[in-house]
């Protein structure tokens, strides 16, 4: 019966376009959970699984914006150093008795210098986003280590506490950090004309310039919005420490890019999405996790990560064969 045989012909295809559909932080996930669960009796517990998302808001925090420079078919390695340069900024202001708001504030104008920075450079003089973001990486950090130099800044305000152990509704303010910043990252790119031309400007470039809009302008504004979130980032992660340390964000940038491709965003640009990269950022956060309870020394768990970067470009470039 020609219907029947085309139909299960038609399966292999389908579900060879499912699977290639997937993002790949689903399958790591997975693997993850099953492979820890059955290895760490500790791991699947409440107060793990917790401590695993509190773990996974900083990189979320990233990664939402890369995800937003990997769509224009760019790439920050700034944001690390960046976050590390607006903690030491805000904790050298409060440390002098500048008000929390004040130096929080001013941590955000440093991010908006550099992420500037960052999109003048790639929008308007078209240099290669790896190049000036690894520059602006460079910058960020000697800056950092010259304004404290090289010495972790302690001291802080009770206040700025709150950003790590606030319990708003019986959920720390992490999360709630996280979601919301989630949820207006995915209004300004799902609903907004800023939003449609980041998706252009990777997907289809030249249209975009033939249009007339000024799409140099929404490509910098990338850069500056990525950077801000760095910003934010960095609050919680000085809450976390209860200190600024110039170097503490360095290596934030490659587990934000891990999270974003995992998600099933492309470095082809112009395709993926936000939830995705929260599922990435998860999946990063568990490995680490993981690594931990197995005792995995820190310098391997930086190997792991990298090795789960490369697996994760191989999905992609596989998932985007014909079938």
């Amino acid at each position: 019966m020609p219907g029947l045989a085309t139909a299960a012909n038609s399966h292999p295809s389908a579900l060879l376009g499912t699977l290639r559909q997937t993002p790949g932080a689903i399958y790591l996930l997975v693997l993850l959970f099953v492979g820890l669960g059955l290895t760490s009796p500790h791991f699947l517990t409440t107060h793990n699984l917790v401590n695993i998302a509190l773990q996974a808001a900083v990189v979320t925090i990233i990664a939402l914006g890369m995800t937003l420079v990997i769509l224009t078919e760019g790439i920050d390695l700034s944001l690390g150093p960046v976050l590390g340069l607006c903690g030491v900024v805000a904790a050298l202001l409060m440390v002098r008795g500048i008000p929390l708001p004040a130096a929080l504030l001013a941590a955000v104008a440093v991010a908006i210098v550099f992420g500037a920075l960052n999109g003048v450079l790639v929008a308007y003089m078209e240099l290669p986003p790896f190049i000036v973001t690894l520059g602006t990486f460079g910058m960020a950090t000697s800056l950092a280590m010259a304004l404290t130099e090289g010495n972790s800044i302690t001291g802080l305000p009770i206040e700025i506490r709150w950003f790590n152990e606030g319990i708003i509704l019986g959920i720390p303010v992490p999360i709630w950090a996280t979601v919301l910043l989630f949820l207006v990252t995915l209004l300004l790119l799902h609903r907004t004309r800023f939003g449609r031309y980041v998706y252009a400007i990777g997907g289809n470039r030249r249209a975009v310039m033939l249009s007339g809009v000024p799409f140099r302008l929404y490509h910098a504004g990338v850069y500056v919005y990525a950077a801000v979130l760095a910003a934010l980032a960095s609050f919680v992660m000085t809450a976390r420490t209860n200190a600024a340390h110039p170097t503490i964000g360095v290596g934030f940038e490659f587990d934000a890019i891990a999270a974003v491709i995992l998600g099933g965003t492309s470095f082809a640009g112009g395709r993926g999405g936000l939830v995705g990269t929260v599922g990435g950022a998860l999946a990063v956060a568990t490995l680490r996790n993981g690594l931990n309870l197995l005792s995995i020394p820190t310098e391997w768990q930086v190997a792991a990560v990298g090795i789960v970067i490369i697996l994760a470009v191989a999905f992609d470039s596989w998932r985007g064969l014909d079938a």
